[in-house]
């Protein structure tokens, strides 16, 4: 069962955006490709149950397998060495990352306390969008009760656009709520 941004996407998005870029060729209109979530647990170095403890936060908000990420140098000032498990990553694509996006737009980010929107601004030029959220516990998945810190993510969404214009007017159709 196809999810319900992308029957939106195939339906009504991709018309707007055809009229709305100018481009005459479907194939050369923006979509998403992929989303990264990212989470440092700095304290890994310290207590290998934070590292735990951040996985299985991260494995049910995505709903598949995350990979712990290790420190690539040696850090002294941060009693790091190269190979230690410093955090957890996932990479979701395809109907996973349309469910993730519907849940974060509708569900997660009316949770956040003091929530005017998200910068227009966080672009990295090539269609890229890349911003984070200070605490994990706004996605329902998690039960308050049993986390023991609280940590935040940094979210990556990855489209086919050439630059940032037509990536924020891929966004924006999907109501993502941007305040400039």
């Amino acid at each position: 069962m196809a999810s319900r941004l992308k029957e939106l996407y195939d339906t009504k998005i991709r018309a707007e955006l055809k009229k709305q870029l100018g481009y005459k060729n479907d194939m050369q209109l923006p979509k998403l490709e992929k989303i990264v979530l990212n989470m440092g647990v700095g304290e890994a170095a310290t207590d290998k149950k934070k590292l735990e403890a951040a996985v299985k936060d991260m494995t049910a908000i995505a709903g598949q397998k995350v990979v712990i990420t290790k420190a690539k140098k040696s850090l002294a000032n941060f009693k790091l060495k190269e190979g230690m498990q410093i955090g957890c990553k996932v990479t979701l694509r395809r109907d996973r990352m349309y469910d993730f996006l519907d849940r974060l737009i509708n569900v997660a980010m009316p949770r956040i306390r003091d929530f005017r929107g998200l910068n227009g601004k966080s672009f990295d030029g090539k269609g890229n969008y890349a911003f984070g959220i200070k605490e994990q516990i706004i996605f329902p998945e998690i039960d308050f009760d049993k986390i023991d810190n609280i940590r935040g993510m940094d979210i990556i969404i990855c489209t086919t656009a050439n630059n940032d214009k037509d990536a924020k007017a891929l966004l924006a159709a999907f109501n993502f709520p941007f305040y400039n």
